[in-house]
């Protein structure tokens, strides 16, 4: 295979990023939006968990059939294909405002949304080295977390009640399907995309796939139900809107940060130490006594639950061939979904405290760190080289 065919020139980070980044904007406007808005359509509020969690569950089934609807049209056609999906789902929301419809909606969202991280993520990592995937894979990251961080703060302007938000939502997928529609160049070569075996993923490093369950444990939780926790606690739209644009600002600020380390420190160190950092952040919003400290305990927060993903996947992919990468990812996606799937319900039903879900959050960080500790020292006592896994 020549890798010439996967050089920048020709794969172009353009058209996936800028078509990303209104998808995300869009995005993270509609999960705080979705919560927040059932009381003004007359829906029941105990339906909010379910509703995160039949999203991800969406995620996790669409993860088994991308593979086959990139290599049957092509990166740029599936992006189209999957944000139109997700335009059609909102659609239905709005004509039937009823509870089971919008969890049928938001499944099918999660199988739309799952295709557009998919495609995203296998077009920009089909690169020619380590070093390259880690750099696109930042900005991957940056362009996501920086738009979701955006959505969160139409909240306050645009509102929650009605229409009018959700066509908000509607008109920037269809500016996030432009790019993809019109710009018919700098997609990935069409090439033979190549299944993993069961033999082969089991030689997909262990901390890769528990980082990407992991990630999904705390996000899923953080985007399902966080809008209603901070409501709750500070009984503010603006607020909660301001403090989840910091969560998901956080995410973003620490990219560039994780594509320069991903590539010289052992990725199971570097998750570990992200654990770590994120449980001090649970500590600061249990405690804080000023929203100052509540802020910066919150942007702690994101910026290390939205720094696993990445790690993660680079990790998965390391040592994978270029035609491995569209199931690679469908893999990582798979696990990030199944924690995404039982995140919610876990995390609302753990505790009867009035903080479950911080507590939830901080068990998950103090866990997963000790585990990829013992992990990296395995490594290192066992001869291994630590300074890429």
């Amino acid at each position: 295979m020549d890798k010439s065919a996967f050089k920048t020139s020709e794969n172009s980070t353009f058209t996936p990023v800028t078509g990303l980044a209104f998808f995300a904007i869009a995005s993270g406007f509609l999960m705080s939006l979705i919560p927040l808005s059932l009381t003004s359509f007359e829906i029941d509020t105990s339906l909010i968990a379910w509703l995160a969690s039949i999203f991800y569950l969406g995620i996790l089934v669409g993860t088994t059939c991308i593979q086959s609807v990139i290599s049957r049209t092509s990166h740029r056609i599936a992006l189209v294909m999957f944000l139109s999906l997700l335009i059609l789902t909102i659609v239905l929301m709005l004509i039937f405002p009823t509870a089971w419809v919008w969890l049928a909606a938001r499944f099918i969202a999660g199988i739309a949304v799952a295709g557009v991280f998919v495609v995203v993520e296998s077009w920009l990592l089909m690169a020619d080295s380590a070093k390259q995937r880690a750099k696109r894979l930042g900005l991957y990251m940056t362009s996501l977390y920086g738009g979701s961080a955006l959505g969160q703060l139409a909240i306050g302007p645009v509102g929650i009640s009605g229409l009018t938000p959700f066509i908000c939502v509607i008109g920037l997928l269809f500016i996030a399907i432009l790019p993809p529609l019109l710009i018919k160049t700098g997609q990935p070569a069409v090439i033979e995309h190549q299944k993993i075996s069961l033999r082969q993923a089991r030689k997909i490093s262990t901390p890769a796939i528990i980082g990407c369950l992991v990630s999904g444990m705390l996000l899923g939780p953080i985007y399902g139900l966080m809008p209603t926790y901070i409501n709750t606690q500070l009984g503010s739209t603006e607020k909660t809107a301001f403090l989840m644009a910091l969560i998901i600002l956080g995410g973003m600020l620490i990219q560039p940060l994780v594509s320069y380390l991903s590539i010289r420190v052992s990725k199971s160190l570097l998750m570990a130490q992200f654990c770590l950092l994120g449980t001090a952040g649970i500590v600061g919003v249990l405690e804080g006594n000023s929203i100052a400290l509540v802020s910066i305990s919150y942007f702690v927060l994101g910026a290390s639950c939205f720094a696993l993903y990445p790690i993660a996947i680079t990790l998965a992919c390391d040592a994978l061939e270029v035609e491995k990468i569209v199931a690679a990812t469908e893999l990582m996606l798979l696990s990030y979904s199944v924690g995404s799937v039982f995140g919610p319900i876990v995390a609302e039903h753990s505790s009867r405290s009035a903080h479950s879900l911080i507590l939830y959050l901080g068990f998950v960080l103090t866990t997963t760190s000790i585990y990829m500790l013992l992990k990296n020292l395995q490594r290192t006592h066992s001869g291994h080289t630590p300074a890429i896994g």
